[in-house]
């Protein structure tokens, strides 16, 4: 009578081991998927150029096959230091731009009540789903229009005004899910609706503001069509912009080499922002899971 439930465990554990093992074999399988061209491109940033170009490909090149004239290339024979710098004063100031305009106007949809909110709502929501792409030939028009060709504002205004609506509904979700006890207690205690939207309710959605704030910041980082057209001025170009416009020696020859090394150094500052606020990103991303 006892070898029944004995047998009945000992087969529950096999299921539960196979099914652990079946889970830990997907994880690695996506990881790879995954991380598999990063890894290609860091290895193809340090291979010389031989193992590069060698058929078949050399996916574990020797030691002899690895070098650093790539990089120093990228940094010594173009203005890299400076693609970078633009990309990131760009960038930064696109998003604190968006983050302080966009929080006050996701705080008035989701607390005030205006006529029509609604209405504002579905706008914002259609203007984020429409393809900026479409937006080009118009924004050309008005960058020429008001002369600000070969300029910061350039960027920092279209950059801005893509990520606008992203920002707002994002933090309208998190406004939405705040307790309004806080908010009446600060009326009570006479704080009108700035204040109480600057040392009240934003200290509670930093998660939220560092989560916008980053996904702005790397689309603003990434941005090519925009940064390529309305600044030409080589001083002034992007990272995406001056990573595409990497030559070689000869017209035939692709400086896969350079453009690889370029690319993993335009990432490394990415990688270091996301891991810098990793605890706010993850609680930016799970607070809007849970209804408060």
């Amino acid at each position: 009578m006892a070898v029944a439930p004995k047998q009945s465990a000992e087969g529950n554990a096999s299921k539960i081991s196979r099914k652990r093992v079946i889970l830990w074999v997907s994880i690695f399988l996506v990881v790879v998927f995954c991380l598999a061209p990063v890894l290609w491109q860091l290895l193809t940033s340090f291979k010389i150029n031989d193992a590069i170009s060698a058929v078949p490909n050399v996916y574990f090149p020797s030691f002899d096959q690895l070098t650093l004239n790539h990089y120093m290339a990228v940094f010594t024979g173009h203005p890299f230091a400076r693609y970078m710098f633009n990309s990131a004063f760009v960038a930064f100031c696109a998003t604190i731009l968006c983050l302080a305009t966009g929080a006050p106007a996701a705080y008035a949809l989701a607390r005030l009540r205006i006529p029509g909110h609604r209405i504002y709502v579905a706008g914002v929501l259609i203007v984020v789903l429409f393809p900026y792409v479409l937006l080009f030939l118009g924004l050309f028009e008005v960058v020429q229009a008001f002369g600000i060709g070969n300029n910061y504002l350039a960027l920092i205004i279209p950059y801005t005004g893509r990520n606008l609506p992203l920002t707002i509904l994002v933090m309208r979700s998190f406004f939405s899910q705040l307790p309004k006890d806080l908010e009446d207690s600060a009326k009570v205690d006479g704080y009108n609706t700035v204040q109480m939207l600057i040392r009240i309710v934003l200290p509670m959605t930093v998660p939220a503001l560092v989560t916008t704030g980053i996904l702005a910041f790397i689309f603003s980082w990434n941005e090519y069509i925009f940064a390529l057209t309305f600044v030409t001025r080589e001083t002034m170009k992007t990272l995406p912009v001056g990573i595409a416009q990497l030559g070689a020696q000869t017209v035939f020859e692709i400086p896969y080499g350079p453009i690889a090394a370029a690319t993993i150094a335009g990432t490394i500052p990415l990688i270091l922002l996301v891991l810098f606020f990793q605890r706010r990103i993850v609680q930016g991303l799970t607070a809007g899971a849970v209804k408060g």
